[in-house]
């Protein structure tokens, strides 16, 4: 069908090169993939996991094998129901191995999603890149030269895979250009938010100090006003004791001289 509608794409663009001649380039899609390293890394990555899914498969059949052989091996001694239940084992392990592969190569399976979530980005980048390209060179057609497009003979000079690698590399320049100006703002704003969060906690420390220092001062202040009111109290209190014990001492006179009149009048 791919092939048919290629011929037919060829025959329509024969007849509207008399109207119009258009212009024509190709990609090799797979040269290009096999040249971008995220790609290279994808497909390393998806391979892994393609070896671990197999290894796990491998393990069932070997499983089924071992059982199956078994089975054999033991058949003639035993019973039916045994050899029924045993048989109902090995049918129900290859029903797990079936739906297991399925579940890892099937049509919607891990491999499918996992091809798509590590492959399919780099893909879209050759896309655009190929789109960017024919709209600025005003290709009209852009072939893919390892599809199944049968392409019996290709001018060199109308393959723009290396002007698409240098697109790609072009546009991974940029985006590590912009990604590191990102990550230089990013860097900013965090030693900004960083230098805030220490003046912030310079400032806090110095009005716990100051706070600290006025609780100290007024404490002394406190003290000292406590201790001149002691003073003065004691100052009062001898004082008074002085007083009292002028008082004590005119009394005492007093009535000596009192008694001495008293004397003298006899």
């Amino acid at each position: 069908m791919r092939k048919i509608t290629f011929i037919l794409t060829l025959l329509v663009s024969t007849t509207l090169v008399a109207q119009k001649p258009q212009k024509i380039a190709y990609i090799d899609m797979q040269y290009i993939l096999d040249n971008v390293p995220e790609y290279v890394e994808a497909e390393a990555r998806l391979k892994a996991k393609v070896i671990t899914w197999q290894q796990k498969l491998d393990a069932i059949k070997s499983e089924i094998e071992v059982l199956k052989t078994d089975l054999s091996n033991e058949k003639a001694l035993l019973t039916d129901d045994l050899i029924k239940e045993k048989e109902e084992d090995i049918e129900i392990k290859e029903l797990d191995l079936k739906n297991l592969q399925a579940a890892y190569f099937g049509p919607n399976g891990d491999m499918f999603f996992l091809r798509q979530q590590l492959v399919k980005p780099v893909q879209d980048q050759i896309y655009n890149a190929v789109q960017e390209i024919a709209v600025a060179k005003k290709y009209d057609i852009v072939f893919d030269k390892s599809s199944d497009l049968i392409m019996l003979y290709s001018n060199g000079q109308y393959d723009i895979s290396e002007l698409v690698l240098s697109k790609i590399v072009k546009g991974r320049k940029i985006k590590a250009i912009e990604e590191k100006k990102e990550e230089r703002i990013q860097a900013q704003e965090e030693a900004k938010i960083k230098a805030q969060t220490k003046a912030e906690a310079k400032q806090a420390k110095n009005e716990a100090l100051r706070e600290r220092i006025r609780l100290q001062n007024e404490a002394r202040a406190k003290k000292r006003q406590e201790a001149i009111k002691a003073k003065q109290e004691l100052r009062k209190q001898r004082l008074e004791e002085i007083d009292r014990i002028k008082a004590e001492k005119a009394g005492k006179v007093q009535q000596e001289q009192d008694t001495t009149k008293t004397d003298s009048s006899k």
